[in-house]
């Protein structure tokens, strides 16, 4: 397909500062999010998803997992957290950088192609074995240079002025400081991640990370890098979205303070100090976003189902579980259950749940659509996504710990439930940028009508 002049004329030379120009542009921008969504709901519905359930089900059957591949597990994890949330993370990264004419594709596009190959080849190397000590340091290697490109890219432009502070100077807000720290743990999990592929390529025995050695590296991932991003986000967009109050800087500080100990106790192995301090952060980060407010007028639901307030705020009730479960792990869990369920609070709970309440409510509109393909689905998906998760956290330490035998046959209801919430949303969100009304469009036919009104 032919390259538009306008746009063949940014690349080339970075000359064109015509309206037509930077029209283009974002063009260019909202083309290369849609990309980073739709393969991040692609690893979010099919690697991930999919063989989460696949996973569950082979589980529940043998009452354990003793009898499945470590591999397969991380496999998942890998696919679900750097496949989906990574890359809906690292798009909307992009998007947000006033990017130069000359990297308006370039450096976008390098790192899609080395993040999503790098996802892939971990995934086909945990699942399949296919040629695991070559592929695990190369897919680790990709993503790492991904994440650097990322970064580098980032560092070329000017962080948003803040609040003047003492003597004029300007300070960074607290939602910046929280999606730095977020993006320094990321930065930080991919180098762990390389050097312990790096490690079982010359010395492993599977593709698997050692247990103990695992348990350190899913704190980092969980409360190192998703966290802290998620609450930057819910900083910036919470207060406008729901009108409640702006954050408390000093108790999300704090917050941040709290879970940054946290995640350094539980790399260095001082498990119970962790989970104390991680629980700490959770609750304070829940007060210092006003989580729990009043609003004080009307939430913003124009384009996205009613119940959006109520599920915007419905993470922060799983973030503090999956903290309060991981303290009762430290403590007592003897089979894994516990642990287990406090992960999936974390991810699915907290994490999924933001996405798919925000999700609707951002993505179209940043990738040029005017709203959600169906708000009815949106609703749907967040039911059996809560459902689901629900039924899993309550179930999995009966389960496990041997409480109640008949919590095994209900582990694959709540995967069958969460497999179509994630389904759903995936199917939404697909069918919007495929047949989504643009703003150009909804302008075009508004416009006479103001035009006569006049």
């Amino acid at each position: 397909m032919a390259m538009p002049a306008p746009i063949f004329s940014i690349i080339s030379t970075g000359t064109n500062n015509s309206t037509e120009a930077m029209v283009a542009r974002e063009g260019l921008k909202s083309r290369m999010l849609r990309a980073w969504i739709c393969a991040g709901l692609f690893f979010m519905a099919l690697p991930g998803t999919l063989l989460g359930f696949s996973n569950l089900m082979a589980i529940s059957a043998h009452h354990g997992a003793s009898g499945l591949p470590a591999a397969w597990m991380e496999g998942h994890g890998h696919a679900q957290v750097f496949g989906w949330l990574g890359s809906f993370i690292l798009g909307i990264g992009f998007y947000s950088q006033p990017v130069r004419a000359r990297s308006v594709v370039r450096i976008p596009l390098t790192c899609f192609v080395l993040w999503i190959s790098g996802v892939a080849v971990r995934w086909a190397a945990n699942i399949y074995g296919w040629e695991w000590r070559v592929a695990l340091p190369l897919s680790a290697a990709a993503e790492l240079i991904a994440v650097l490109l990322f970064l580098s890219a980032a560092s070329r432009h000017k962080l948003p002025e803040g609040k003047s502070g003492e003597r004029g100077k300007s300070r960074m807000e607290a939602w910046m400081v929280s999606v730095l720290l977020g993006t320094a743990g990321l930065t930080a999990v991919v180098i762990f991640n390389f050097v312990v592929c790096v490690r079982l390529a010359i010395s492993g025995a599977t593709p698997a990370f050692p247990h103990a050695l695992d348990q350190r590296y899913l704190v980092l991932l969980g409360w190192g890098f998703v966290v802290p991003v998620v609450w930057g986000f819910s900083a910036r967009w919470l207060p406008n979205f729901l009108d409640i109050a702006r954050p408390n800087n000093s108790l999300l500080y704090t917050a941040l303070i709290l879970d940054l100990a946290g995640v350094l106790s539980g790399v260095s192995g001082a498990t119970r100090l962790a989970v104390c301090l991680l629980v700490a952060g959770a609750v304070t980060s829940v007060a210092a976003l006003h989580i729990a407010g009043r609003s004080h007028g009307k939430a913003k639901i124009q384009g996205v189902h009613p119940s959006f307030p109520f599920f915007a705020r419905i993470p922060y009730l799983w973030l503090v579980i999956a903290g309060s479960m991981s303290v009762w792990a430290a403590l007592a869990d003897q089979l894994g259950g516990i642990w287990s369920a406090s992960r999936h609070a974390l991810t699915v709970g907290f994490a999924a749940t933001m996405v798919f309440a925000i999700g609707p409510r951002i993505l179209p509109h940043f990738g040029g659509i005017y709203r959600i393909f169906s708000t009815r689905l949106m609703l749907v998906s967040l039911l059996l996504l809560q459902t689901g998760c629900t039924l899993r956290v309550s179930s999995e330490p009966l389960a496990y710990e041997g409480l109640l035998p008949f919590a095994w046959k209900v582990l694959p209801v709540s995967g069958m439930l969460e497999l179509g919430g994630v389904l759903l949303f995936a199917a939404n969100l697909a069918l919007t940028f495929s047949f989504g009304r643009s703003f150009a469009a909804v302008h075009a036919e508004t416009e006479p009508r103001v035009r006569r009104t006049q």
